[in-house]
C-alpha cells in the first residue's frame, strides 16, 4: 500500500495524458514556433480572457517572473507573512528582483483591502521603499487551501486603483477555487493584471505553470524568463501534459474536494487530533493534541503506508489529489484509526 498525500504535485500523467504528450508537434520556443506551446499559451489566455500568456517551467518562476516585471530594485511588494512568493520561494523576491516585503497578517493568509491600504507606504517619503505591487495567492497554501471572497478580492483591486499599484495573482491552486466558488474564470481574473496557474498540481501535468497578462506585459516576460534561464527549446512535449489537464482536468477537482472533506471528518473524531482546519478545497491542515508527537505519528503512518508532511508545531498537512481514489481514502482512515 501506498497513498501519498504529501502534495497534489506528486500526481502522475495518466496513459491519455502521455499519448497526448507523444503525439504533440513541436518546435523551437525560444523563436516562438512550437505549435503546442503557442496553443497552450492561446487557450489559458483565452480561458482566463487576457490578452497574452507565457509558459515556464514552474509557480515559482511565472510568480518572480511577474514581481520582476512589476518592480525595480528597491520597491516593495505587499503581500501576506504567508504567501508562498515570500516564504517558499528562497528568497527570490530579494534576489532576482531586490525588492523588500511589507507582510500583512490575515485571516487563513488572506489579506484585507483596508490593511492593503494601511500598508501602501507615501511615496513622497523618502526613508520608505516605494510600494510598487501587491500580491495575493488563492487558494492559500498555508491557510489550508482557504479561498478568497471575490467581493474582498474586488475591494483590494479598488485600493490598488487608488494607488496606481498592479495587483498580481498567485494562482497555483486558483482552479480549485473557481470549482467551489464558482465564478467565471474571465470575471475572476478581471482584478488582476498578472496571473501565475500551475499546471502539474491538481491538474496532473507532470511540469508547468503559465503566466497571463496583456501583451506588452508578457512581451517584456518573455524577455524576463530568458534571463532567468528559462527559454526552452522543443518544449511542447512537456506543455501538451498542461494543454491536456486543462482540457480534462478541471471539473474533477470536486472529487478531491470531497475526498478531503471525508478526511477532516474523521480527523475530527480522532482522540490525538485537537482540531482541523476548515476543509475548502483538497488541503486539510490538522494540529495534533499537546500529548503526542507530529513526527511519530507521520513515521507511524509512513512505515503503514501512508504519507503526509509536517506543516508547522505539532501540525500536519495532507492534500488529495486525481491519483488519491476512494479505497484510498478508506484505507487512509482505517490506518489513521489505528494510530494511538
Amino acid at each position: 500500500m501506498h497513498i501519498d498525500l504529501r502534495s497534489d504535485t506528486v500526481t502522475l500523467p495518466s496513459k491519455a495524458m502521455k499519448l497526448f504528450m507523444m503525439e504533440a508537434p513541436l518546435g523551437d520556443d525560444v523563436f516562438q514556433e512550437d505549435p503546442t506551446i503557442n496553443k497552450l499559451e492561446a487557450y489559458a489566455a483565452k480561458y482566463f480572457d487576457k490578452e497574452a500568456a507565457l509558459f515556464c517551467a514552474s509557480g515559482t518562476q511565472t510568480n518572480q517572473i511577474a514581481i520582476n516585471v512589476h518592480c525595480k530594485p528597491g520597491d516593495a511588494v505587499i503581500c501576506s507573512e504567508d504567501a508562498h512568493i515570500y516564504f517558499y520561494e528562497g528568497g527570490g523576491i530579494a534576489k532576482n528582483s531586490g525588492c523588500s516585503v511589507q507582510l500583512l497578517k490575515g485571516d487563513r493568509g488572506r489579506i484585507t483591502a483596508e490593511a492593503v491600504a494601511e500598508n501602501i507606504k507615501d511615496p513622497t517619503n523618502p526613508h520608505y521603499p516605494l510600494t510598487r505591487l501587491v500580491a495575493l495567492e488563492d487558494t492559500m497554501n498555508r491557510g489550508g487551501g482557504a479561498i478568497y471572497d471575490f467581493n474582498a478580492i474586488k475591494e483590494i483591486r479598488k485600493v490598488c486603483d487608488s494607488n496606481n499599484l498592479p495587483l498580481h495573482l498567485d494562482g497555483a491552486r486558483v482552479f480549485n477555487a473557481l470549482i467551489e466558488n464558482k465564478i467565471q474564470p474571465h470575471e475572476y481574473a478581471r482584478p488582476f493584471d498578472s496571473i501565475s496557474i500551475c499546471l502539474s498540481k491538481g491538474l496532473g501535468a507532470p511540469v508547468g505553470s503559465i503566466l497571463l497578462g496583456n501583451k506588452d506585459f508578457i512581451d517584456r516576460a518573455r524577455r524576463v524568463r530568458k534571463v532567468m534561464g528559462g527559454g526552452m527549446r522543443q518544449a511542447g512535449i512537456i506543455a501538451a501534459g498542461g494543454l491536456y489537464a486543462m482540457q480534462n482536468n478541471i471539473d474533477r477537482l470536486k472529487e478531491d474536494h470531497l475526498h478531503a472533506k471525508q478526511l477532516e471528518n474523521e480527523l475530527q473524531q480522532l482522540t490525538w487530533i485537537e482540531n482541523v482546519l476548515p476543509v475548502q478545497t483538497n488541503i486539510i491542515v490538522a494540529k495534533v493534541a499537546a500529548h503526542k508527537n507530529v513526527d511519530k505519528i507521520i513515521q507511524k503512518c509512513a512505515q503503514k503506508g501512508l504519507f503526509f508532511m509536517p506543516f508547522g508545531e505539532q501540525t500536519f498537512r495532507m492534500v488529495t489529489h486525481l491519483d488519491i481514489t476512494n479505497k484510498d481514502i478508506n484505507d487512509c482512515i482505517h490506518i489513521l484509526k489505528t494510530i494511538s
